[in-house]
């Protein structure tokens, strides 16, 4: 009889004690359980269950010879997988000249998917506490590199490149990360990453009541439905303008504000006197923008957009008014801010003079009270307009208000 060699291996990331059925089965049939280290997290939760564990470090033969006359050796292996002994193993099998026992590698615990956010949030803390610079930052101060993050994280996305997506989307989880690390130290409203998750997962079980709950949503326009009113619900809002951040571009504030408007079914009367929120969000275009005939426009260089193209159309405009306002010296993301924030005031005063209307070209129904919008929003339309939350059907805007 030649015996068993058993490499019992576990992961950090699993609350040690907690091992497989099989695990257990191996360590209590075993006539010797080594470990090596005798700091090894899972040493005193086998100690504790009756199994006998003895701190030695055997090299490949002397751990064949322990097997003789049939005994079986469970290894309790380190994080690196005691490469060492593995190697040495491999030398013996191979030579030919030593009668092996049977060698058996056992995960007595594996990590399940998601596990290696817990390395992230291992590594940040450390980095918080060790390192110079992050340990001076605040979120205030990394706002901008945050803001920068997503910005690249989208250009990777338009550009299809799918590795440089990963390493994106990892610089995003970081300032995710850091964020709440700093926030742990706050003395007066804590929190940690483990409250930022179970924010986000008591949020999403909430709005998918189609998934989680007794609801019913057969098509993508239910699911939006089901979401907003759980948003409605959530927020208690009193103006339709309460969520949408100012920080965000210009454009995407525009035309986040004239959805939230188009919704509501106000009336506002727009910077330059159009008027904007009934109809389809935005002024009619006229002269060099988009005509009704789906005539060619031209941008500012003179090049004729697509005709019958709406999108291109409009941003062939767009692009010459930016160049018509860069030549006078004036930056049009600027000049648009702060025609959004008059619009946003517009909106207040529309709302405090009650001129809600229902809308009557299917661009969204339904007022606006203290718990938001009674009725979802009509699905998003074709002609390139952003319609409010409507960046994914089954939740928040692709744009950055989120999942506010």
């Amino acid at each position: 009889m030649t015996g068993r060699i058993v490499l019992l291996t576990t992961t950090h990331r699993i609350a040690p004690g907690l091992l497989s059925w099989p695990a257990w089965e191996a360590l209590r049939g075993a006539d010797r359980v080594l470990c090596a280290d005798a700091a090894h997290p899972q040493v005193p939760y086998l100690r504790e269950a009756g199994v006998e564990v003895e701190t030695a470090v055997p090299d490949a033969r002397e751990l064949v010879d322990a097997c003789a006359g049939g005994a079986t050796v469970v290894v309790v292996a380190a994080a690196d997988g005691e490469p060492g002994l593995t190697d040495g193993l491999a030398r013996l099998a191979g030579s030919g000249r030593v009668e092996m026992p049977s060698l058996e590698l056992l995960p007595g615990s594996y990590d399940v998917p998601g596990a290696r956010l817990i390395d992230v949030v291992e590594v940040m803390d450390r980095i918080r506490r060790e390192c110079p610079w992050s340990s001076g930052q605040t979120s205030a101060g990394l706002a901008a590199h945050s803001l920068e993050e997503v910005y690249e994280l989208v250009e990777e996305i338009e550009s299809g490149d799918l590795q440089a997506v990963r390493e994106e989307l990892g610089d995003v989880l970081l300032q995710v990360v850091f964020h709440a690390r700093i926030a742990e130290e706050d003395s007066e409203e804590p929190f940690s990453i483990d409250d930022v998750a179970g924010t986000l997962v008591e949020k999403l079980v909430r709005r998918h009541p189609h998934v989680f709950g007794d609801a019913v949503a057969e098509t993508p326009a239910d699911v939006k439905a089901h979401w907003l009113r759980e948003k409605a619900i959530e927020k208690r809002r009193t103006s339709v303008t309460e969520g949408v951040p100012l920080a965000q571009p210009a454009l995407s504030l525009v035309a986040k504000l004239a959805g939230r408007a188009r919704t509501a079914g106000l009336a506002v009367q727009a910077p330059g006197g159009a008027r904007a929120g009934l109809g389809n969000g935005a002024p009619q275009a006229e002269g060099n923008g988009v005509r009704k005939d789906g005539a060619a426009v031209r941008d500012g260089s003179g090049t004729a957009a697509p005709a019958g193209d709406p999108v291109a159309g409009f941003g062939a405009e767009l692009l010459a008014l930016a160049l018509r306002a860069e030549a006078q010296g004036v930056e049009p993301e600027t000049a648009l801010r702060a025609a959004a924030r008059t619009y946003r005031e517009a909106i207040l005063a529309a709302e405090q003079a009650g001129t809600a209307k229902p809308a009557t070209d299917g661009g969204g129904t339904g007022t606006y009270d203290a718990a938001g919008p009674t009725t979802a929003e009509a699905p998003p339309g074709t002609n390139g307009r952003a319609p409010e939350d409507s960046g994914a059907s089954d939740g928040p805007s692709a744009g950055s208000s989120g999942a506010r």
